[in-house]
């Protein structure tokens, strides 16, 4: 039986994603703040699923609680990184940037590399990140949200570099979502919008093909596209 680890499993795509997995024969180990969140998911079937409450921002204590959770299931060959944060910021609240930078950059990088570190040392595994498509350009509304997201999409490619150096079965994943219907939506002109079933679907499907870089829903491939190749005259005018 495979083992899998889906921190930010309390909610949204983490938490369809954890239970995907379950219902493809995975033991999964779910963390999130809210210890109330996984232990109802956890009563849903008990005998699958391994808790620990973890805060991202907590970089100190992550690599340890992690390490614990892996323990206590016996091993680990996926681990999907769902947590992540953003708001609107027309003010440029600077505790609002804070609190992304912490959790989108801070809390992201030390659990990926506890994460390749690990699958390093046993030769093999699967790191899988959720970034988003807003990390291609900036984004007035939400400046520290791009920037963190651009921040993940480099950081994974770096270690997919890595890790093709070591010539170890070391797989990177970068999940690029649109809109998807959680509270992380925000804003006005939403379109695009996927399920949280939809994307988790799609994510597990982009899991069991290895692939490198995934688009949710696929038709965002276009709008990525279109990022790259706006103009930033054009761009800044949007």
């Amino acid at each position: 039986m495979k083992k899998a680890i889906v921190v930010g499993a309390t909610s949204g795509i983490g938490q369809r994603l954890a239970r995907l997995l379950v219902e493809n024969n995975y033991k999964v180990g779910i963390t999130g703040r809210r210890t109330y969140l996984l232990e109802q998911l956890k009563t849903e079937k008990p005998e699958s699923y391994f808790i620990k409450t973890l805060d991202s921002k907590q970089t100190a204590l992550s690599g340890q609680l992690l390490q614990e959770l892996t323990q206590e299931m016996g091993g680990l060959d996926l681990l999907v990184i769902s947590s992540g944060t953003g708001d609107l910021n027309e003010k440029l609240d600077f505790e609002i940037e804070k609190d992304t930078l912490d959790t989108n950059v801070g809390g992201f990088t030390a659990i990926a590399d506890w994460a390749f570190n690990y699958f390093r040392e046993q030769k093999q595994g699967h790191l899988v990140g959720i970034s988003s498509i807003a990390g291609l350009r900036g984004n007035r509304q939400a400046p520290a949200y791009s920037a963190s997201k651009a921040f993940q999409i480099n950081y994974l490619e770096s270690l997919r570099i890595r890790a093709v150096k070591t010539s170890l079965h070391i797989f990177i994943t970068d999940i690029r979502p649109g809109f998807v219907d959680t509270e992380m939506a925000k804003g006005e002109g939403l379109f695009w919008v996927a399920s949280v079933d939809k994307a988790a679907r799609q994510i597990y499907k982009a899991i069991q093909a290895k692939r490198k870089i995934v688009y949710i829903s696929k038709r965002w491939r276009f709008i990525a596209f279109l990022f790259k190749v706006l103009p930033n005259w054009m761009f800044e005018r949007i």
